[in-house]
């Protein structure tokens, strides 16, 4: 008997009890490997699974099983219990951010509307679970699926929005105003007529 969630498997709860957005799966990788024994091969897989709600929470599972189906669940289940949320600005990412995870090496750079997802399989994968929609990125170093995969997912987790940025050092963001604190005005000279000599200013005696 399968111990964990119940029936309801496919969608998570919230912290009130309620099924929150459909969550969306997406296979990676599969990986094939054979152990040689006295009566011939024995071939195991290992699955690397995408999950994310496509608002701001994504994570990577890799299930490694006997069959490929078993592989792809297990993944999908580790992927959904190492959900994480990130820090998105409407359908592109606040700022550029650079990852490293052994071999691989991720760029992301934030893109305009209508852009769309410049990415590889592996990184495309990771940020439309996400909820990424207008991106720029490239993929340097290793081609590793789980590497790359992992260098996305930190790249992700090191986005902070200036909101955030200026609410935990305490300050106050450059646009809002004081209570009470009347609009700037600007300067404006008083006019010269003619025949008025021309303003000067007072030097101290």
């Amino acid at each position: 008997m399968r111990r964990g969630r119940p029936a309801s498997e496919g969608t998570e709860l919230t912290a009130e009890g309620k099924p929150s957005a459909e969550l969306a799966e997406k296979v990676v990788f599969i990986n094939r490997s054979a152990k040689v024994v006295k009566g011939g091969r024995r071939f195991s897989f290992s699955a690397l699974v995408v999950a994310g709600d496509r608002n701001g929470r994504v994570g990577i599972g890799l299930g490694k099983a006997g069959e490929v189906a078993d592989a792809i669940r297990k993944g999908g289940d580790i992927a959904k219990r190492q959900m994480l949320n990130v820090a998105l600005k409407e359908s592109t990412i606040p700022h550029e951010v650079t990852s490293t995870f052994d071999g691989a090496r991720v760029l992301l750079r934030p893109a305009s509307a209508g852009t769309g997802i410049i990415a590889g399989k592996t990184v495309r994968a990771v940020l439309e679970s996400a909820g990424v929609k207008d991106v720029l990125s490239k993929s340097l170093g290793s081609n590793n699926a789980a590497n790359v995969a992992k260098a996305t997912l930190s790249a992700l987790r090191q986005l902070r929005l200036a909101a955030d940025i200026y609410r935990n050092r305490g300050l106050k963001l450059p646009d809002q105003k004081r209570a009470g604190e009347p609009p700037a005005t600007a300067f404006v000279p008083e006019p010269v007529t003619a025949g008025s000599p021309p303003a000067t200013a007072e030097t101290p005696n």
